[in-house]
């Protein structure tokens, strides 16, 4: 594969590089974390001046509001935001990331005519209802249960880590429709409208404070049956089409947004003093943020292989595995040198002399959690080794 820019590429990117010059100033800063819906309007206004300028939705159908481009010009809209600085997807991320693309292959028409749009124009924001209390890394073992009454099921049960259950409009469920069936047979994939009565959720606080995660609590919540995505007890292989897109394409801005954060690392070791000189001129320290560059430089090039063999099926391939599993243990090891060369710099929650402590800090904390995610690393290595190494299933 060629991995440099074609003459379409190269004019989608200058065209593209000029509308975010223009545009992201303007937009202003993020508004502070814990205001739920300020961060809503504040990322859902981003995502509809995208929509509007033809930049949301890069490869999604044209006639649902998409661009209809290549997925390689998907990665040039990563590079571009990132350079610009431009507010991240944010609240958008379920939808946009993986509600939607799953939508876009296994949904019915109707379903694509209900949600796509909105979801790409920011009118509509989703959350994620997949892991439960007891159902983790071992997904396919959930509890919470659909039974059919006439054109609806009736659910009740309980998840947990239900990111932006807080501001969501609609969310992405799996529900166990048959009891009877083997494990992973008797799941089905439905989409919940979170405005519906028996729906309630309970914000759970981290260790960096207020954050999207929630617990969610379902009593005989009555769902319409057209809102299940692909047949009844399929739901588990519509769910891992699902978690392809969160493991592969999805990771696309988080792995080049790493180049930003080892950039951000750089800049601030400029200015730290150490000794009689900068944390930065020490040797050791400028030999580990080349070596971490490299990894990153190299990683970035196996998204682009995904993002190569996914435009000839039009689902991420198995190797979003592999791409999840490399970029969550680099992004704790960058941002756990980040917060070494801060030092007792980084006590401090908040930017001192031009140093990012804020930034580096979430970035130490949040990535903590990256590696149990979307599933932990040892589902991921089970996965490599297993489905796409040919290696013998574990007794």
């Amino acid at each position: 594969m060629d991995l440099r820019d074609d003459a379409t590429e190269r004019s989608f990117r200058l065209e593209l590089r000029d509308w975010l010059e223009s545009e992201v100033p303007p937009h202003g800063d993020p508004p502070p974390s814990d205001d739920w819906p300020a961060r809503r309007e504040y990322d859902t206004g981003w995502q509809r001046k995208l929509f509007d300028a033809g930049y949301a939705g890069i490869h999604w159908p044209t006639e649902y509001g998409g661009r209809g481009a290549s997925l390689a010009e998907q990665l040039i809209y990563y590079e571009e935001i990132n350079r610009a600085g431009a507010p991240y997807v944010g609240v958008n991320f379920i939808g946009m990331m993986h509600g939607g693309p799953t939508l876009t292959v296994e949904g019915s028409d109707e379903q694509k005519a209900r949600h796509l749009r909105q979801i790409l124009s920011g009118e509509q924001v989703w959350c994620q209802g997949f892991s439960e209390p007891g159902s983790g890394s071992d997904l396919a073992s959930l509890s919470t249960r659909a039974e059919r009454d006439g054109d609806h099921y009736v659910v009740s049960g309980q998840k947990i880590w239900t990111t932006y259950a807080q501001i969501a409009d609609y969310g992405e469920l799996l529900v166990r429709t048959d009891p009877d069936a083997r494990k992973h047979g008797g799941i089905s994939w439905l989409v919940l409208p979170m405005d519906l009565p028996g729906v309630e959720f309970r914000p759970i606080r981290t260790i960096e404070g207020p954050s999207e995660f929630n617990e969610l609590f379902l009593d005989e919540v009555r769902v319409p049956v057209d809102h299940r995505v692909g047949k009844e007890n399929d739901g588990w292989r519509v769910a891992n089409v699902t978690l392809r897109f969160e493991r592969g394409t999805a990771y696309g801005g988080h792995v080049y947004r790493l180049q930003e954060l080892l950039s951000e690392l750089a800049r601030g070791a400029m200015r730290l003093t150490r000794y009689e000189g900068r944390a930065w001129d020490d040797r050791a320290l400028r030999r580990e943020v080349g070596h971490l560059q490299a990894e990153v430089d190299a990683l970035w090039v196996l998204v682009k292989l995904s993002v190569a063999q996914t435009s000839d099926s039009g689902v991420p391939s198995l190797s979003g595995s592999a791409i999840k599993l490399y970029y969550t243990e680099l992004y704790q090891r960058v941002s756990e040198l980040a917060w070494r060369t801060l030092a007792r710099a980084g006590l401090s929650g908040t930017d001192v002399a031009g140093t990012p402590n804020q930034h580096l800090l979430h970035d130490y904390l949040w990535a903590i959690q990256t590696t149990i995610s979307a599933g932990t690393s040892q589902i991921q290595r089970n996965i490599v080794s297993e489905r796409i190494l040919g290696l013998p299933r574990e007794p």
